[in-house]
């Protein structure tokens, strides 16, 4: 889809527009290595993971979501728990979604209702961010228009 390689180039290079996405402090950006990882076996593919330097720091797993996708949280969850099945991390995590808008969300979601209230995931809508400081958030917000 050409919105992940967008995303993922633009992680890639700019990792500071995820971590402001996610308000969390400038230093954090430095504790992670951004990547696309393919989980073997049933060839699922994470658009993105964060790693993290140390085992007290979070993985973040995020997907970009802009279509509408009936499977999306059952693909992701998939994702996130044979990736962290297959490796000896021992880190926490979290997934991101970022979706264009409130319309893309799948309908169906009481399957994953206590994982999606927890702070487990978060979920984010370019077009609902308002007030935006940061270069890398109007990157991000950019994208959606």
């Amino acid at each position: 889809m050409k919105t992940d390689s967008i995303f993922y180039q633009l992680f890639q290079t700019f990792p500071r527009c995820f971590f402001d996405l996610l308000n969390l402090p400038e230093n954090t950006v430095n504790n992670s290595e951004f990547s696309s990882v393919e989980i073997k076996q049933l060839a699922f593919r994470i658009d993105g993971v964060f790693l993290p330097d140390t085992e007290d720091k979070l993985i973040y797993f995020v997907e970009v979501q802009f279509q509408k996708d009936e499977s999306f949280y059952s693909r992701f969850f998939s994702e996130i728990f044979l990736y962290l099945h297959q490796t000896k991390l021992t880190n926490n995590w979290q997934g991101v979604v970022i979706d264009p808008n409130r319309q893309v969300e799948t309908a169906n979601t009481s399957r994953y209702q206590e994982i999606l209230n927890s702070d487990r995931v978060k979920r984010y809508y370019l077009n609902e961010l308002d007030n935006i400081e940061s270069v890398g958030l109007k990157t991000l917000k950019l994208i959606n228009s």
